[in-house]
């Protein structure tokens, strides 16, 4: 039996922690339940909604102890869309078309590689939500596996859950709060509303904050292995806290708003000792809580429960095929771990697999490779050799990927492996390409003429030096229109 880990408060008491995550993470793909593109838009909106939501009971009969807290606010929302990025399902004005399959399946690969069980036939189902974030005031949503784990440092942490649901609107940046009009009001722009997203929950099945963050880092690592959405506010992390102390159990607290899991130990520690004091006081809460910059947490409101769910009855019983699940494994991506493994098992030096995976060229590294296999030098040509040649004549790298395109990588590569070209001429050969000569042109090998005499001449300026710097030297003469192993042939004749 493994021992039970207890966090040390620096109290007398021993504190046992409970803890699980809620990880949710949009999907790189159009909208869930229309064709709209999932763009964020900075723009003035097209069109302006007023809207003020009501609430209704869940599949149970009951009304939501969170619906009822937000209903108690009155609140009138006005909505902010656009004529290329939302439509009449945003709007609430029609039915939702049926679910995107491109996110259907990248949601399974993330299933699968979570370890999790395929539910083949489930119900989407509506989840309340009256704080406005949606305009029909329910998000949709469906359990699409169950039963998962991933593997820490700590032991296995078991995954209960994997959902694929439509993001919620966002919050406008235009509203002004001195508006008088808009004093009771909430402004959402509804760009982001629609997005596919997963949601991922472990449950309570880790006891300290250092196995938290781990699990954390482990998902966040499976995700971006999948075709996810990258960048601020894409990634959505919940942490769910309640302990045990001297017989007595506090009600789960739900954390949310971590961007970053370094500030997780952090938060997580300072919630234990708050909890401490309320079960101290008898005064523990079941309620969602917001995570501050500075670790500590403030109330946002009362903890949502099943009443706030019912079925979706304008879509019918989702079926996820098994050829649909056998596509999935057969294109499952490879973790970052697991790459980073094979490119230094494969001869490539610690600087360049780090290079190649922040540069995401794996794909093109790959290629390149099987026409020519050095991998240092395509790790340069890549990604080295391009930043240095924007960051040399002031090029924007986008300009640069435009010009060496994988194309223009591959007939440097070609020469160089049938032996028309000396590795050392490559790099400039793609600064002549930057420069605006056509591939013909820069790929042409110009002869040097009486080339030894010309290397006689540079020993003779510079008496003294080794063959390595008389090397350096002649590259640097004739800019790429020699090998170097013509030169050191040279050298090693008259260098003494």
């Amino acid at each position: 039996m493994k021992k039970k880990q207890e966090i040390q408060t620096g109290k007398k008491e021993e504190v046992m922690l409970k803890s699980g995550l809620e990880i949710h993470q949009q999907l790189d793909s159009h909208k869930l339940f229309c064709n709209c593109p999932s763009v964020i838009r900075q723009d003035k909106p097209d069109v302006i909604l007023h809207r003020k939501l009501h609430i209704m009971t869940g599949e149970e009969g009951e009304v939501d102890e969170a619906v009822k807290f937000e209903a108690s606010r009155d609140k009138n929302f006005v909505y902010e869309g656009y004529h290329d990025n939302t439509c009449l399902v945003e709007y609430d004005e029609c039915p939702p078309y049926e679910i995107n399959q491109e996110a259907l399946k990248i949601a399974l690969q993330i299933s699968l590689l979570l370890n999790c069980e395929i539910l083949q036939d489930t119900q989407i189902m509506r989840k309340t939500v009256i704080n406005g974030s949606n305009t029909s005031g329910f998000q949709r949503t469906l359990l699409l596996s169950r039963n998962g784990w991933i593997e820490t440092s700590f032991g296995k942490v078991p995954v209960d859950y994997v959902f694929l649901e439509e993001d919620s609107a966002r919050p406008s940046s235009s509203k002004e709060e001195s508006d008088p009009e808009l004093e009771n009001s909430v402004s959402y722009r509804l760009d982001r509303l629609g997005i596919p997203l997963v949601e991922i929950a472990t449950g309570p099945h880790m006891h300290t904050p250092e196995q938290i963050k781990e699990a954390a880092l482990k998902i966040g690592e499976i995700l971006r292995a999948c075709k996810v959405r990258r960048g601020i506010g894409t990634i959505r992390q919940d942490v769910n806290v309640s302990i045990k102390m001297d017989g007595k159990e506090s009600e789960r607290v739900e954390i949310k708003g971590f961007q970053d899991p370094k500030i997780m130990i952090e938060t997580v520690m300072k919630e234990v000792e708050r909890q401490r004091k309320c079960l101290k006081e008898n005064s523990c809460k079941k309620e969602v809580r917001k995570a501050n910059v500075d670790g500590s947490t403030s109330f946002l409101r009362p903890m949502p429960g099943s009443a706030r769910m019912y079925p979706e009855t304008d879509l019918p019983l989702l079926h996820v095929s098994r050829d649909l699940i056998n596509n999935a494994k057969a294109t499952l991506p490879r973790l970052k771990h697991e790459i980073k493994q094979e490119l230094s098992s494969g001869g490539l030096s610690e600087e360049f697999v780090k290079l190649i995976l922040e540069e995401n060229k794996i794909m093109e590294y790959q290629e390149l490779l099987s026409i020519y296999e050095n991998p240092n030098l395509i790790a340069k040509m890549l990604v080295l050799w391009k930043r240095e040649i924007s960051s040399h004549e002031k090029i924007s790298e986008k300009e640069i990927e435009k010009k060496l395109t994988l194309d223009v990588l591959e007939s440097i590569l070609v020469l160089v492996r049938d032996g028309k070209m000396d590795e050392s001429r490559a790099k400039n050969v793609m600064n002549e390409i930057v420069h605006g000569k056509d591939i013909t042109s820069a790929l042409k090998v110009e002869k040097v003429d009486n080339l030894e005499d010309e290397i006689i001449k540079l020993v003779k300026g510079k008496p003294g030096l080794t063959s390595n710097a008389y090397m350096g030297l002649a590259m640097a003469k004739f800019k790429g229109k020699v090998s170097g192993k013509e030169v050191m042939e040279i050298l090693k004749k008259i260098v003494k």
